[in-house]
């Protein structure tokens, strides 16, 4: 028996003649996983955000050349970074209720004074439980204040990718973004972009040129691994955009990961993985935040991106497999 009309009027129920939508509930309870962020770089309040919103697990990356105060940066600039993360580590998790596990690496986005120092005291790092990674790392086409040789960043990548075949770890890719065009260029004697707090006036010369370095440098990092004998299935290519999906999902078996948590910086959200899931499948996709204390970034990101990718078509199967299974796997996290 229909249940009498008590509005006024007919309300829009009395229009509609499909059916409701079974909505699958799971997927406000569904743990997830963010395989690349700078989280004890951010507000406790931020942290607690990512608690809130579900995540099981995380991987703290503290190669963060931003937060050193010296450029060029040396040796122990980069220690001490690494040594902040893991004394924090543990008072992170107690206070959140998350994992959090730690990615260590050289990053090149700055040339390091003495990087053969680091390549040396890494291998101890690598030993410690709460390392679950190498990186990020991987060539980029310019530094800040000083340029890097590209011969001589490749050849601190592939040290960085043997050591992690050593420990049997996989390695975060940094890879460079193609970012999309700006609607208006700011005013030049401000000489920032509103949101990243990095003085884009101390950026140097690229050192790869061509038609698309960000893609060269992706492939670079690939013939890194090669010569270092690390499996391609080990390398995690984060901040995955429209420039190198193809070749990384064709040419390779690495795995892409799409890094939505500023999306008004690189131009990615979850449209663009839903289009790579329906391209090439789910198996070798994830997605991270890459949320950072220089950076306008969002903790609910992927928790707001496993919503969308529902409404986009994705299957919850295919949800579940990128924003946790994967990188559970992979990293050895939430186990």
């Amino acid at each position: 028996m229909t249940a009498p009309n008590a509005t006024v009027r007919p309300t829009d129920a009395a229009h509609l003649d499909e059916s409701d939508p079974e909505l699958p509930t799971e997927l406000l309870n569904l743990p997830w996983i963010d395989p690349h962020n700078h989280a004890h770089t951010l507000s406790w309040e931020d942290r607690e955000r990512y608690a809130l919103s579900g995540c099981r697990s995380m991987m703290m990356v503290s190669s963060g050349y931003h937060w050193t105060p010296y450029k060029p940066v040396e040796a122990s600039d980069i220690r001490f970074l690494w040594d902040d993360a893991i004394n924090r580590r543990r008072a992170i998790e107690r206070n959140h209720f998350f994992e959090a596990k730690l990615g260590l690496g050289v990053h090149t986005g700055v040339r390091i004074e003495n990087p053969d120092e680091l390549l040396t005291a890494m291998d101890d790092y690598c030993a410690l439980d709460e390392v679950v990674a190498v990186g990020e790392t991987g060539v980029v086409p310019s530094q800040h204040v000083e340029r890097w040789d590209v011969d001589e960043q490749q050849a601190v990548v592939e040290a960085q990718m043997a050591l992690a075949d050593d420990h049997d770890l996989p390695v975060l890719l940094h890879t460079p973004n193609t970012t999309p065009d700006a609607k208006r260029e700011y005013r030049d004697d401000l000489g920032v972009t509103p949101g990243y707090e990095k003085n884009a006036g101390l950026g140097t010369e690229p050192v790869l040129d061509g038609d698309n370095p960000a893609l060269e440098a992706v492939k670079r990092d690939v013939e890194a691994a090669a010569d270092a004998g690390l499996d391609e299935e080990r390398v995690v290519a984060s901040h995955a955009d429209a420039n190198n999906t193809e070749y990384l999902m064709t040419e390779t078996d690495c795995y892409l990961s799409y890094t939505i948590g500023h999306s008004w910086l690189v131009g990615v959200d979850a449209a663009d993985v839903a289009n790579a899931i329906d391209e090439y499948g789910a198996d070798r996709i994830m997605i991270d935040t890459d949320c950072a204390n220089v950076l306008r970034t969002d903790p609910y990101a992927v928790k707001r991106a496993i919503f969308e990718l529902y409404r986009y078509g994705i299957d919850v199967d295919d949800i579940r497999t990128v924003v946790y299974e994967n990188p559970r796997d992979v990293f050895g996290l939430a186990e």
